[in-house]
């Protein structure tokens, strides 16, 4: 599941995969890929020059399986131990922002966000009711958003962590208001422990 998560959102070279996954050896990795490749859920191909390198890309049947990891989103955050201050990767911090979005508390809010993670780029985009996401960059955005790691940016969307510490370019005031539209649903009661 991590290999297809960190896929989600376009093809990714081996190095980017493993990087991505931190922990897991190249043997493993290949190992899952090749399981994927066979089992239908990714493809294996050269980009074109200039890049000219090879890439993992999910199929159309492996894109199909987003809604799955947002249902999972929102059911893992729901866990007593779930902590939104701890690491993890940008693909899994942008699933996230387009998961735990709530069009309620956002009303009619539109907006073209950038965010710089490390030496990533990608964007958030809200149009309408529709929400983009994606790697890249955007022309005009109304924030740009930046953070070493994608936990810089978690840290203050959903962890009470400053705007200012991660706001690079745009509206003060409409970075301090994101929180609100990413409220983390309420935690379940811990099971009792055994005595």
């Amino acid at each position: 599941m991590p290999v297809v998560r960190e896929l989600l959102l376009g093809p990714r070279r081996f190095g980017d995969i493993k990087e991505s996954l931190s922990g897991i050896s190249a043997n493993v990795l290949t190992q899952r890929l090749g399981d994927l490749e066979e089992a239908g859920l990714l493809i294996k191909r050269k980009l074109p020059p200039p890049a000219s390198v090879q890439v993992y890309e999910l199929t159309q049947w492996g894109y199909e399986s987003a809604p799955i990891f947002q249902a999972m989103g929102r059911w893992a955050v729901r866990s007593p131990r779930h902590d939104a201050t701890k690491p993890f990767s940008p693909v899994s911090l942008m699933l996230s922002l387009r998961t735990m979005f709530s069009s309620q508390a956002a009303s009619d809010f539109t907006a073209r966000i950038q965010l710089k993670l490390g030496v990533e780029d990608f964007f958030w985009i809200r149009e309408g009711q529709d929400i983009r996401i994606g790697r890249g960059e955007i022309e005009e955005p109304d924030l740009v958003l930046r953070g070493q790691t994608a936990s810089d940016v978690a840290a203050a969307i959903y962890g009470g962590a400053p705007a200012e510490s991660i706001l690079a370019d745009g509206d003060i005031d409409m970075a301090r208001r994101l929180p609100t539209f990413f409220p983390m649903p309420p935690k379940v009661k811990a099971a009792p422990t055994k005595a």
